[in-house]
């Protein structure tokens, strides 16, 4: 199951995925709700400002659940992304680590503006370094541009992924979906929605 779940991810290859892609864009945005209800195809989605939006899935399309990680799980080498907020030292405060499986390796590698809140920064990169600091585990994070100190407290939220079922979203269910199409008739349509359960949901 495992290596299935992998080969799926190799194979999508994650450009659909890319905390990278423009969530801007006129016809594309990010959605981050709960599920509603369901109409059938449609998934109706609360987000987190309070317009509903209606979502669409594409054909053969990927459902990957969040699930809880460790700190522990950290090693370098790994392949690892965060959002968080800048310090004034330089470094970033994480408020929630993902660990990207190895087929993930380079999904939106960088350090860029994100919009989990105000000022946010997300930086996507390799583990290069994991010391213990004064408010907590300090990851050393280098991606093609430069390196960034990312400091672990102990609010901050550390996740990986398996692969999901479409079965699993219901109504109250979490989601974040990185870059949802505009179609004709106002709904949005994606080709991957990741998901949280037992009430939990995405950090990022």
């Amino acid at each position: 199951m495992v290596d299935k779940f992998l080969r799926v991810l190799a194979a999508v290859g994650f450009a659909l995925f890319s905390f990278a892609q423009p969530a801007t864009a006129q016809d594309t945005m990010r959605i981050r709700g709960m599920v509603e209800r369901i109409e059938g195809p449609i998934f109706i989605v609360k987000t987190r400002d309070g317009s509903e939006v209606k979502l669409t899935v594409t054909d053969r399309p990927l459902f990957v659940v969040i699930v809880p990680g460790k700190m522990s799980d950290i090693k370098p080498g790994m392949f690892v992304g965060s959002a968080g907020m800048m310090q004034g030292d330089g470094s970033q405060k994480a408020i929630e680590v993902h660990i990207f499986p190895e087929s993930m390796r380079g999904t939106g590698e960088g350090h860029y503006d994100w919009d989990l809140l105000p000022k946010s920064k997300m930086t996507n990169g390799n583990v290069e370094q994991a010391v213990t600091g004064v408010d907590g585990p300090v990851l050393s994070v280098k991606y093609k541009d430069g390196e960034k100190k990312l400091v672990v407290t102990p609010q901050t939220v550390v996740v990986t992924y398996e692969m999901g079922k479409r079965e699993e979203i219901q109504p109250g269910t979490k989601i974040f979906v990185a870059a949802a199409k505009k179609q004709a008739d106002g709904t949005f349509q994606t080709p991957r929605i990741t998901y949280g359960r037992n009430g939990e949901g995405p950090a990022f």
